[in-house]
């Protein structure tokens, strides 16, 4: 019943069999990263707005929020024994209790973000790759980091385990895929190598396949022993952003980045599904449901959507309504301009800051930076004797957050023109005035 309420509500008037579409709303910026639960009841999202909500796929309860990273969130697993992990933009990653929402281990090490993690399959080890070139084994029981891997040239974007635990594969910016020995913690062997970044990667070592997806749109199948090429399912989109395998093994997911989702048989490599899921922006995050009959996808939308196969090409596309900064900037101001590139996926201008990565900024001449009621600052901002002003303001995209409020969450960023921080600020004061009432 709760299924019909929502489509309702949302104005959806759907094709027949299609009662399994569902919108799960409720992050305040773009969705990076999915996990669907082993009995297929649960799903994480991973968010661009610090946070992680959990949902029970089959009922309409309110998310749980898994509060606790001071970036954003770029991937996310389940882990046995009602636990989680997570890792983001902050370096971290970090181990959740699901049963009280509550962090267990936050496992520090990393010099860049976490772009991956993936539990071996025994339970025991979560292996983490990360844009500082490397791969991190940890201890999930003691949090205790076991093994670095190096090897790789580059950021290294996706890692994943064989079936029976004793290989890891890692994907990097490179353009190689390397097999580790994940007793000796040594590399093996070079699997592939591609002439541009490989951002993901999937394995099946029953099989006898992995599969990856690259920058330049190149998606191909090589066969494990070998190396050999068994298939190449590449079509002409860039970068591939997403993989995902089905429960039973039966099929691939491919997202890419103008938000088309290709559906592969894996007994043959044909394309058997091929439809654009998101109007505007890519699609960074897959998964299959508990079965192989509905794929979930997030991107640029606040929104993470679920799909039955069946009549996929009927139901509504995720983010119908473009983002702010995705507006042609012939027909915005430069200081709106400034705002929307630099400010708006974390700010808001209103009093209200919908669950995103910064605060909401009405009220923010004149305010004491880490000051404002309900929003999770880093000790660094609580601590300032910062006020915002126009000078403060221009000092801080002069210097970058990284010089000017060392150890805050905003990301590295500068706007060096002069005159484009004088735009923004003149923006800035006028929409952010209390008087205005933005919401």
């Amino acid at each position: 019943m709760w299924r019909m309420v929502l489509i309702l509500s949302l104005g959806l008037y759907l094709p027949a069999g299609a009662e399994d579409y569902r919108i799960f709303k409720g992050h305040g910026g773009p969705i990076m990263a999915l996990a669907v639960s082993e009995d297929g009841s649960r799903l994480l999202t991973a968010s661009f707005d610090y946070s992680v909500g959990m949902w029970h796929i089959d009922d309409d309860e309110m998310p749980v929020w898994l509060e606790g990273h001071r970036a954003a969130v770029n991937a996310v697993t389940f882990l046995p024994g009602n636990r989680a992990a997570s890792g983001g933009d902050d370096f971290a990653i970090l181990l959740w209790d699901l049963s009280d929402a509550t962090v267990i281990h936050r496992l520090e090490g990393h010099g860049g973000k976490i772009s991956a993690i993936q539990p071996s399959p025994d339970g025991n080890v979560l292996a983490s790759a990360s844009w500082d070139g490397t791969i991190r084994l940890w201890d999930i029981e003691s949090g205790k980091n076991l093994a670095v891997l190096q090897g790789h040239d580059g950021g290294v974007n996706d890692v994943v385990w064989t079936n029976d635990g004793a290989t890891i594969l890692s994907a990097s910016y490179d353009g190689k895929i390397i097999e580790w020995d994940a007793q000796a913690f040594q590399p093996v062997r070079t699997l592939a190598r591609h002439g541009f970044g490989i951002n993901r990667l999937l394995v099946d070592e029953s099989k006898g396949w992995f599969s990856y997806g690259a920058v330049d749109g190149g998606t191909r199948v090589i066969d494990l022993k070998s190396g050999a090429e068994l298939a190449d399912i590449t079509l002409d989109r860039r970068p591939i952003l997403a993989l995902a395998k089905s429960p039973d093994g039966s099929q691939i997911a491919v997202g890419d980045g103008e938000g088309y989702i290709m559906i592969v048989t894996v007994e043959n490599w044909t394309i058997t599904k091929d439809f654009r899921a998101a109007k505007n922006g890519p699609i960074w995050a897959l998964s299959f449901t508990g079965t192989s009959d509905a794929i979930i996808a997030g991107g640029i939308s606040d929104e993470a959507v679920i799909w039955p196969l069946d009549g996929v090409d009927d139901l509504p596309k995720m983010a119908e309504i473009k983002r702010k900064f995705q507006s042609n900037p012939e027909t915005l101001s430069n200081g709106e301009r400034q705002f929307l590139r630099k400010c708006s996926v974390c700010h808001t201008l209103g009093a209200s800051g919908d669950r995103r990565a910064g605060p909401a900024l009405q009220g923010l001449f004149g305010r004491k930076a880490g000051s404002l009621d309900g929003y999770s600052y880093s000790e660094a901002m609580r601590s300032s004797d910062i006020i915002w002003s126009e000078e403060t303001v221009d000092r801080l995209f002069e210097l970058g957050p990284d010089h000017f409020t060392p150890g805050s969450k905003m990301p590295m960023q500068r706007i060096t023109s002069s005159q484009d921080r004088a735009d923004l600020i003149a923006f800035l004061k006028l929409e952010t005035d209390v008087t205005k009432g933005n919401e």
